[in-house]
C-alpha cells in the first residue's frame, strides 16, 4: 500500500485537487440548492413542489457541468517531478475551477433573478405611453456679466 509521501509528485497533486475540487462544488452546489429554493417558490408563485423539482434539477446540471469540467481539466501537460511543480499546477488549476465555479454562481443568479422578475412583475416594462412626445423647454437668456 503506497502513502501519499511515497506516490510520485503528479499522482499526490492529482489526488489533492480532485478531493478539493469535488468538496468545493459540493459545497457551491449545497449552497445554491439551500439559499436559492425560496427565490425559486417566489418565483413560482408559491408553488413549492415546482420550485423543488426545478431546484433539484438545477443543482444536477450544476453538478454535471462542474464535475466535468474538473474531470476534463485534470490533464497536465508538463511533466511535474518536485513538490513545487505539483503545488504550483494544483494552484493554477484550483483557480481555474474557482473561476468556473463563481461564473456559474453568477450565471445561477441572473437566472434566479429574471425568472423571480418575471413572476413578480418587476422585470422590464414598456413605458405606459408611447414617447413619441417632445418636452420643450424654453431657457431663458443668460444676463449679460458684469
Amino acid at each position: 500500500m503506497y502513502y501519499i509521501t511515497q506516490l510520485s509528485p503528479i499522482i499526490a497533486a492529482y489526488l489533492v485537487y480532485i478531493v478539493i475540487s469535488v468538496t468545493l462544488t459540493i459545497w457551491v452546489a449545497r449552497t445554491l440548492h439551500k439559499r436559492g429554493a425560496i427565490f425559486l417558490v417566489d418565483a413560482f408563485h408559491g408553488n413549492g413542489e415546482l420550485a423543488s423539482s426545478v431546484n433539484h434539477l438545477l443543482v444536477v446540471g450544476f453538478y454535471l457541468i462542474n464535475i466535468g469540467f474538473v474531470s476534463l481539466a485534470l490533464k497536465t501537460e508538463g511533466v511535474i517531478s518536485t513538490s513545487r511543480g505539483a503545488i504550483e499546477m494544483v494552484s493554477d488549476k484550483l483557480g481555474i475551477v474557482l473561476l468556473v465555479l463563481g461564473a456559474m454562481h453568477f450565471f445561477n443568479l441572473i437566472v434566479f433573478s429574471v425568472i423571480r422578475g418575471k413572476a413578480t412583475g418587476n422585470g422590464p416594462r414598456r413605458p405606459p405611453v408611447s414617447p413619441d412626445a417632445t418636452l420643450r423647454i424654453t431657457v431663458p437668456p443668460m444676463a449679460a456679466s458684469r
